[in-house]
This record gives structure tokens, sequence and C-alpha cells, in this order.
């Protein structure tokens, strides 16, 4: 996923279970990728619904504790249950975006697999 755009980008999940960084990423986006996971797993939803809401004039995401408006955090769930949280940065939001859902959807195939079964 990370060379799709060959530039560099952070992934953490909530409670930074994991971290992966390029080797040339910014250090802002160490942080960044961080609380967008939180963000996330805090208020249940992706932050690209702050980063949306701010767009169109509801400025006050801005002053939410723990807001992150820009996409690239998005909450794990399993059976509906919020596990944790996947936070990327690095690239343009919307790349961020679609890195994270990209890491969402792989991990829950994974998880289905290991539940049926499957290990293909």
């Amino acid at each position: 996923m990370a060379g799709a755009w060959s530039s560099p980008q952070w992934m953490t999940v909530a409670n930074l279970l994991y971290l992966q960084r390029g080797h040339d990423t910014q250090f802002g986006s160490v942080e960044t990728a961080i609380q967008k996971a939180h963000a996330a797993v805090a208020f249940q939803r992706p932050t690209k619904i702050s980063e949306d809401a701010v767009l169109s004039g509801r400025l006050i995401h801005l002053a939410l504790p723990g807001v992150i408006p820009a996409e690239g955090g998005v909450p794990l769930e399993i059976e509906g249950i919020i596990v944790g949280g996947l936070g990327i940065s690095g690239v343009r939001s919307f790349q961020d975006g679609q890195i994270a859902a990209a890491g969402v959807a792989a991990l829950t195939t994974a998880h289905s697999n290991s539940i049926s079964g499957d290990n293909s």
C-alpha cells in the first residue's frame, strides 16, 4: 500500500500497538497518525466526518478536544464493536483515507479468515 504514491507515510493503531514508517517520512506525521487513530476510536467514526464538517462551515469541530479534522483515521470494528483504530499520515489527506480504508479491509479479512479457518 505505502508504495502506491511513492511517498512516505506513517501508520498506527490506537493505543499504539503498531507503528510503521517510511525512512524519509516527515517527523510531524508521526503524532498526526497517532492522533487520527485515537480520534477515530474516541468519536467512533472516521476523521473524514470532522474534515467534511469543518469544510462545510461547522467550525465547532475545531474546538472539540482530540478531534483531527483530516481524513486518514478510521475505527476498526469486529462484529459491530470498535476494537481499535487505524491512523495514516504522510501523503495527501484523501490518500491517507484510501490507505486507511485498505488497511481496515485487510485486517477485517484477516480476522474473518482466522475465525473461519481459511488461511489463504
